[in-house]
Formats: C-alpha cells, sequence, structure tokens
C-alpha cells in the first residue's frame, strides 16, 4: 500500500512551469521530514529539495535553487515542488520521500528517506 502519492508530472518546453504534489498520511506530513527526488535518465537519485515539518526549514539542491520552490499545504496533507524556469535537465522521475525527523533541517541524502512514492515523470523539452 503506497503511503505517499505523487501527481503533476508532465512533458512541458524549456523555460515552462510545472507544480508536483505528494499526498501523505496525516501522521507523515504533520511530523516527518519530506522531500523532492529526481532521477535523471541514466543518473543515480537526487535529493532536490527537501522541508521540515512545519514548513520551517528548506533545503535546495545548487541547481534548483531560485528555480524550485518547496511548501506544505497542511490543508491537504500535501508536499508541494513548483518548478519554474524548468530546464533540460530537470528532466526525470520525480519522486515524494519521508523519513522521521531529527530536528532541523531535513537531509537531501536520498539514502536517508525511508517512504517513498512511486513517482512522477518530468519531461522537459527544446
Amino acid at each position: 500500500l503506497l503511503k505517499l502519492v505523487e501527481s503533476g508530472g508532465d512533458s512541458v518546453q524549456a523555460g515552462s512551469s510545472l507544480t508536483l504534489s505528494c499526498e501523505a498520511p496525516v501522521y507523515v506530513h504533520a511530523s516527518y521530514c519530506m522531500a523532492w527526488v529526481r532521477e535523471a535518465p541514466g543518473k543515480e537519485r537526487e535529493g532536490v529539495a527537501s522541508m521540515s515539518p512545519g514548513g520551517v526549514w528548506a533545503l535546495y539542491t545548487p541547481s534548483v535553487q531560485g528555480r524550485f520552490a518547496i511548501s506544505r499545504d497542511d490543508a491537504k496533507n500535501t508536499l508541494i515542488l513548483q518548478m519554474n524556469s524548468l530546464k533540460l535537465e530537470d528532466t526525470g522521475t520525480y519522486y515524494c520521500a519521508a523519513r522521521q525527523t531529527s530536528g532541523g533541517q531535513c537531509p537531501l541524502m536520498v539514502d536517508s528517506y525511508e517512504m517513498w512514492g512511486q513517482g512522477t515523470r518530468v519531461t522537459v523539452s527544446s
């Protein structure tokens, strides 16, 4: 039974925007670190953005800093990734991930996350 369910992936042109969503169980959304991880074709999974419970801390990988924004919609128990100015290299499968928090910022280290969604595909073309 999947606990994290992503949606919003699409095929778009470079420069476009997309919004990804990840619906999580109430207890996960309320108290777990949550992150977006992407897997580009032929590459290892990469942590893109993370957010602490309550949205106190947000962390981004340098390649998306200033273009992507992670947020939480508490009313819908949903993690959101707003992606702007998409580039070809943003192409990949985007996964929502969660882990129990140890306080402070939530890591971008992929191996530290214990709960995963099925992924949603983002394709950026020129």
